[in-house]
């Protein structure tokens, strides 16, 4: 989808003229990145978190001679989808997870009630 058509798709959903609903969506996007820039997350429930990350600084080669080079850090942005934006997305792979967790619970739960061995000193 391209950002007329969002902008299209909002005017008509929210009924509101496309002049008001390009402005929503740059109020929108100038909001995230400002967030994002100042280091706070920016969380959409249900969508996902945007969040500045840090890349460490790494050696690296010049593909086109092969020589060594130092590669700077720097910050960049990343996007954490939401667990409902996921299962929208591939609903087989929150099933496997759901039934992934249901198994390894009941496991935990008999290694916690596992009684203690009782040692006596002095005596083998």
């Amino acid at each position: 989808m391209k950002k007329s058509e969002l902008i299209e798709l909002l005017a008509t959903k929210a009924e509101v003229s496309k002049a008001a609903a390009t402005r929503m969506l740059e109020t929108l996007t100038q909001t995230v990145v400002t967030s994002v820039k100042k280091g706070e997350n920016f969380t959409i429930a249900g969508f996902g978190t945007f969040k500045q990350a840090q890349r460490a600084a790494r050696k690296g080669r010049n593909p086109a001679t092969g020589e060594a080079i130092k590669i700077g850090a720097v910050k960049t942005a990343r996007f954490t989808p939401a667990a409902a934006f996921k299962a929208a997305v591939d609903p087989r792979a929150a099933a496997r997870k759901a039934a992934k967790k249901a198994e390894a619970a009941p496991a935990k739960k008999v290694a916690a009630k596992a009684p203690a061995k009782k040692t006596v000193k002095g005596k083998k």
